[in-house]
């Protein structure tokens, strides 16, 4: 459900804690097309696998510093060296599978932007170049999953994405703005194609 907070309603899983209100109110489902970004979202969707979403917004800064603010190159490179210094780095989550991903995602995002030119113009494909607005009312109609998620997910795995499951894919596609899933009560439906906090992009 909605929930108002001072002069402002917000979607209920966002308006208690500030970490998240300020990433619902700022980010989440604002239309990304920059290529380093929407690797940072797939990496962290990724490694959300399990975990709460508070927990690895509160990892984010980490995560930059120790994945070169998500460079593509920079991580698609990385050989057993990083691979241990990510698994002592209390900051971000220590799991070797999900490193190892990270750094076999990197080499096939690469693969992508040199097949279509970015990874932006691949992604968008699957909600034909413009962001899907849903309009709904209550928390329990938001979808884990759907067809378009579910084609991002084959088509990642067909190029060695991992941790690309149907309900990450979605995820992402909620963060990177290829489907407004703002409750139609919330402040921020109508504003996220104008970008951060309601403002022009």
């Amino acid at each position: 459900m909605a929930k108002r907070i001072g002069a402002r309603t917000r979607c209920g899983w966002a308006a208690d804690e500030p970490l998240l209100r300020e990433y619902h109110d700022r980010e989440w489902g604002v239309p990304e097309h920059d290529d380093r970004r929407l690797f940072e979202y797939l990496v962290l969707d990724g490694a959300q696998a399990g975990l709460s979403w508070l927990t690895i917004l509160m990892k984010r800064e980490n995560y930059r510093t120790a994945f070169h603010d998500f460079a593509q190159e920079r991580v698609a490179g990385y050989g057993s060296r990083d691979v241990r210094r990510l698994l002592e780095d209390s900051g971000i989550v220590r799991n070797r599978l999900k490193v190892a991903s990270t750094i076999r995602n990197a080499k096939a995002f690469l693969e992508v932007q040199e097949e279509f030119g970015s990874f932006d113009e691949h992604v968008w494909s699957f909600v034909e170049g413009t962001p899907r607005k849903n309009r709904w009312r209550t928390m329990s109609q938001i979808p884990a999953r759907t067809a378009q998620s579910d084609a991002m997910s084959r088509d990642l795995r067909g190029r060695g994405f991992s941790f690309v499951g149907s309900t990450i894919c979605y995820a992402f596609m909620q963060a990177a703005g290829l489907v407004n899933d703002h409750l139609v009560r919330c402040f921020r439906y109508d504003a996220v194609g104008r970008g951060p906090a309601g403002k022009s992009r």
